[in-house]
């Protein structure tokens, strides 16, 4: 039976949207092949999130006609960026698996940020190039090339991915680490003191307000240069 749809997300000012983040097939495969954890990230979110997104640029066109590019992507921007800051500020999972929580929640809002800035100028939100734009956009891999590589290597994974089972008493720990690590590469967050911290136990949340704000605009300021030039 198929998974059902993402719902769209809530308001940026209603709390339950922050809570919005990967499914839970997404997560399985990320844990089973962590190393690639970016790409099926990036993938599944132009799968999910490319139709909500190519959705939200032409009814927000037809209700706002006056808008120019600039400023539907600015709506975005603005939109996801307080998504980003409020799942800093509501944040409460604790231990490791609450920090790959975390960063995977924000590499999530901030693909769908991308993508919403990608059909503001006209791109394609569903097209494959988009999985490539946002390993390169979020820096995960420096050139286009090497990021459609890695996307087809996951891609052929996807499936041996969903055979992985977790054996009762497995430390889980390395696997978490590499996936923690994978996830906050992509979301932008460097620090290995604010990633980590909240394995530590009575550690602040690792990922407030500032930090989840500040790595999104980064992002979005990228993205908005190259679809703005017509990188569609």
């Amino acid at each position: 039976m198929s998974e059902p749809a993402t719902p769209l997300p809530a308001p940026a000012d209603d709390p339950r949207a922050a809570t919005t983040g990967p499914p839970g097939t997404l997560w399985e495969r990320m844990r089973a092949d962590p190393q690639y954890a970016s790409e099926h990230l990036a993938l599944e979110a132009v799968r999910r999130l490319g139709p909500e997104a190519r959705d939200w640029a032409g009814s927000t066109r037809e209700s706002r006609p006056e808008l120019t590019d600039d400023a539907l992507a600015q709506l975005a921007v603005r939109r996801f960026t307080n998504l980003a800051r409020l799942s800093g500020a509501v944040s409460g999972a604790t231990g490791l698996p609450g920090a790959v929580i975390d960063v995977g929640v924000l590499a999530w809002t901030q693909s769908r940020m991308v993508l919403h800035i990608a059909a503001a100028y006209g791109a394609d939100p569903t097209a494959s190039d988009r999985a490539t734009d946002l390993l390169v956009l979020q820096r995960v891999h420096k050139v286009t090339e090497s990021a459609r590589l890695a996307l087809g290597v996951a891609a052929g994974r996807e499936r041996a991915s969903r055979l992985f089972e977790l054996t009762a008493g497995k430390p889980l720990t390395g696997v978490m680490m590499r996936l923690s690590v994978k996830l906050a590469q992509m979301a932008g967050v460097r620090a290995a003191k604010r990633t980590f911290a909240k394995v530590i136990p009575g550690a602040a949340v690792i990922l407030g307000t500032w930090v989840n704000s500040a790595a999104t605009k980064d992002l979005a300021g990228r993205a908005t240069a190259l679809y703005r030039a017509g990188g569609n």
